[in-house]
């Protein structure tokens, strides 16, 4: 698999990321955003990568400032605009590329889902797929605190990220393809069904039986994995 590591900038902050690039001439491309304590190098966008390689689809994984390989402390630079705008700028660079097309779709998984669907609109992107999205942050405020990753977090962090409502983003979404397992302990599963409704046409969601929030059920990864890439395929062929 053709791979080629990429460098941007996002607000004086660099990150860095991967594309996975096909043969084929100027492919469409995918570009993920990760979880809130996730990267780029996620099993999940891993995976979705190699399925879109497979058909033909180019994919962009990078790190979000804070994470990964890309620079900055994770406490202080951490926010929903903040790494909306690191979605911006990759979409950007992606587009300015000579090796990949203009048909871009979006992919995102909890608070990455949120960034693609706050960003959706802006991007002009062809079509997008979200796992585990809040659209409320402030319903998981109490659980996130409980986790296993709490101790990363300050209070400051809290007010500036999880003080969040997209509510008003989703009525400009469509193209939509909606992951939630209806055992996810994070997430409730009424923020996918919240998506659902207020989202544009064409539109689908899938809930995984007894899934949780990181999806993993090994069934559950490979329908997820196949359906997502199904579904930017038919959108980038205009037969969604």
């Amino acid at each position: 698999m053709n791979q080629k590591n990429i460098t941007f900038s996002s607000n004086g902050f660099i990150l860095r990321g991967t594309l996975h690039l096909p043969a084929a001439e100027r492919p469409p491309v995918v570009i993920g955003s990760h979880g809130l304590f996730s990267s780029g190098s996620s099993p999940k966008q891993i995976a979705l990568a190699r399925q879109c390689y497979a058909c033909d689809i180019a994919f962009f994984r990078f790190d979000h400032r804070g994470c990964g390989q890309s620079h900055g402390n994770f406490q202080d630079v951490t926010s929903l605009e903040a790494r909306c705008n690191d979605m911006i700028s990759a979409i950007k660079t992606i587009q300015n590329r000579k090796d990949t097309g203009n048909r871009i779709g979006l992919f995102g998984s909890s608070m990455g889902g949120t960034v693609c669907l706050s960003v959706f609109a802006e991007s002009d992107a062809h079509s997008i797929v979200t796992c585990a999205a809040p659209v409320r942050s402030n319903s998981i405020i109490k659980k996130l605190k409980k986790s296993e990753d709490s101790t990363l977090l300050t209070p400051p962090f809290y007010k500036r990220y999880l003080d969040s409502d997209i509510s008003d983003k989703l009525s400009s979404t469509h193209h939509i393809l909606i992951f939630h397992g209806d055992s996810d302990d994070l997430v409730p599963p009424s923020n996918a069904r919240v998506i659902y409704e207020k989202a544009g046409d064409p539109k689908k969601l899938i809930i995984q039986k007894h899934g949780d929030h990181r999806m993993s059920n090994k069934t559950h990864q490979e329908n997820f994995v196949r359906e997502s890439a199904l579904w930017f395929k038919s959108c980038f062929d205009g037969t969604k």
